[in-house]
């Protein structure tokens, strides 16, 4: 009652100023105001407009006169009968936005709010159409709505923002790319973004972990072989690349190819052919290679174990995706998007709330296995809490004690006698679990097993 009894107060001092400023003062106003003012009839047909109003629709008021309102507005788009209620009932509209023609084909975003306008005698002369151009605001709203994530790529960090730009400009070349990143990234997620946004996305999308097979196997895979190659080719064989045509091949861990299949491999990309493994008949190929590594490829070249010609054709375009430390700020979106997925799998409605000390530690904690850790803490902390609010409890213990236990295979250098006896030390102290054992170290069971093949390492039997 006492703001009702306010406002109207306002509104008597206002008309009482308006009764003692010459006209040509309040046309001063009107033409200073970066609002637009269009005056329509009683038919909603253009009176006149302000300075602002012909600059946010770049058109002047003389071209405008006499035409209906609702051809300033995109299809469809025009509060037609909004105004109409406001002609009838008095009724303002306020902050209601739509879609107008800009002029020059373009089209914009206005926030519209109307008055009345009366004679002097008080009857209608129409209504005033005030105009905010809000065409860059929405603009921006749409843009960081769009780049909260990326097919299944989940971040609003700017590094992230930063990668969407990169992937959608590469998708639409038919360039080879490297995805570089720590482990538990997201590189096949990259992977399969670029090939989305590609114009190969209707064709398949096949997917070679290179660190899992053997060079003669992985010949194999990827080539194909005829039968009789070697023992056990019992019959003929399609490769990868043979299945991935006319869309991409994903070569996950390329930094553990050998130096034969390298050559093998550059050759296909040069000349778009395969030969099958026991076989000397080329087959053209049309796919687009992605690579993934983990790798610090710089180092694997002066070692001698990465082809520089290899190197430089694979990585025509490079994606660097940044560790989830890097990005702190997507730790909370990733968290209630991880959270979300996991409860529904579990049968539970809803993610579950996490509790202010539980999401202290996940903000706090390094991540050294990146999204994939933060996923695997997070399952963890699912099946603790029984659907129930999440607390600091329920999350897996190298958080709770404010961090990893030790050091995780990050701090020493590769392929190294330090990172040997770190590795025997953790799966030691894992009974051989390798699933703990990669845990504890900050890596995947897949990275976990190839460093075991490489150092030779073994249970101690006694």
């Amino acid at each position: 009652m006492e703001n009702s009894q306010g406002s109207a107060r306002q509104d008597v001092s206002i008309a009482r100023l308006l009764g003692q400023v010459q006209p040509g003062s309040i046309l001063s106003i009107i033409t200073a105001l970066t609002e637009g003012i269009i005056a329509v009839d009683p038919d909603l047909r253009i009176l006149t407009m302000n300075p602002s109003a012909e600059e946010i629709l770049g058109r002047s008021r003389w071209d405008l006169a006499g035409l209906s309102v609702c051809e300033l507005f995109a299809e469809a788009a025009c509060p037609n009968d909004i105004l109409a209620e406001t002609l009838l009932a008095g009724a303002p509209i306020i902050d209601f936005q739509t879609t107008v023609h800009l002029g020059e084909g373009r089209m914009g975003h206005v926030l519209l709010r109307t008055a009345p306008l009366k004679h002097r005698d008080g009857s209608d002369l129409g209504i005033a159409l005030i105009m905010g151009d809000v065409t860059e605001v929405t603009t921006l709203r749409k843009q960081v709505v769009q780049r909260t994530g990326m097919g299944n790529l989940v971040g609003r960090d700017l590094k992230m923002r930063e990668l969407y730009g990169l992937i959608s400009d590469v998708a639409a070349s038919e360039a080879t790319v490297l995805i570089r990143g720590e482990t538990g990234t997201g590189k096949e997620l990259v992977a399969k973004a670029v090939h989305k946004a590609s114009g190969r996305s209707g064709g398949p999308f096949i997917q070679v972990n290179c660190s899992a097979l053997s060079e003669t196997l992985l010949e194999s895979e990827l080539f194909g072989h005829v039968k009789g190659a070697y023992t056990g080719a019992v019959s003929d064989r399609r490769g990868r690349f043979e299945e991935a045509q006319g869309g991409t091949l994903f070569l996950d861990e390329i930094g553990d190819v050998s130096p034969v299949v390298q050559v093998k491999l550059l050759r296909v990309l040069q000349e778009r052919t395969i030969e099958r493994v026991g076989d000397n008949t080329p087959i053209p190929v049309d796919v687009r290679v992605v690579s993934a590594t983990n790798r610090d490829m710089e180092s694997l070249l002066v070692s001698g174990r990465m082809r520089e010609d290899f190197y430089y054709r694979i990585k025509v375009v490079s994606l660097v995706i940044p560790p989830l430390r890097e990005r702190r700020e997507d730790i909370a979106l990733l968290a209630t998007h991880f959270l979300g997925q996991i409860m529904t799998r579990e049968g539970h409605a809803g993610p579950a709330p996490l509790s202010g000390e539980a999401m202290r530690l996940l903000m706090n904690h390094r991540w050294p296995g990146n999204v994939r850790e933060l996923e695997n803490a997070l399952e963890h902390a699912v099946v603790l809490c029984r659907g129930g609010t999440i607390l600091s409890s329920h999350l897996p213990p190298e958080l709770t004690r404010g961090g990893t236990s030790g050091r995780v295979l990050r701090d020493v250098p590769l392929h190294s006698d330090e990172e040997k006896i770190l590795l025997q030390a953790a799966l030691d102290t894992a009974g051989w679990n390798r699933s703990r054992a990669a845990r504890k170290l900050g890596i995947d069971r897949t990275t976990l097993w190839r460093k075991i093949r490489e150092y030779g390492l073994e249970p101690d039997e006694t």
